[in-house]
């Protein structure tokens, strides 16, 4: 990740968005985005399985949610499902997603996220496209999302921290 870090932000502003490419393989941004479009019909029941799998994976994160409030969690998943909508698409302009995912980063603060929920976060989504892409999540989707996963949250990390 930090080989993305330094790529990302070492860029001069001479280099050609052919060489920004290179940040994101091509093939991994396909990757993403086309697993993604599987998911969007099953969104709200994606973001069910996400919140799921998060608070049993570390359950002193529910109290940081809605969870209590059936309508609330509804509306906290349909915000997940739109921001990460947001960024799948926006694998395809990297240089405008980057200042998105580090006011994020910054935002999260406020709700008390820490460096150490970025993991969990991680494995909660990649169980979920596990669970909603069923046979479709092919160790190659599952890397990629890894991978993308992974340097979002580096970023937001970076921005945060």
């Amino acid at each position: 990740m930090s080989s993305f870090l330094s790529k990302l932000f070492g860029k001069k502003k001479t280099e050609t968005v052919a060489e920004k490419e290179e940040i994101i393989p091509a093939k991994t941004i396909e990757l993403v985005q086309v697993s993604f479009e599987a998911v969007k019909p099953i969104a709200a029941t994606a973001a069910d399985i996400f919140y799921s799998k998060l608070f049993e994976l570390d359950p002193k994160l529910k109290p940081m949610f809605p969870a209590a409030d059936k309508d609330k969690m509804k509306e906290q998943g349909n915000k997940l499902m739109t921001m990460l909508s947001a960024a799948v698409a926006g694998l395809s302009n990297i240089e405008a997603l980057i200042p998105v995912l580090q006011d994020l980063g910054k935002r999260h603060i406020a709700y008390r996220v820490e460096k150490s929920h970025y993991d969990t976060v991680g494995a909660a989504l990649i169980g979920t496209l596990a669970v909603g892409l069923g046979d479709d999540f092919t160790p190659e989707v599952k890397q990629a999302w890894t991978d993308v996963y992974g340097l979002m949250a580096s970023v937001m990390i970076e921005a945060a921290y």
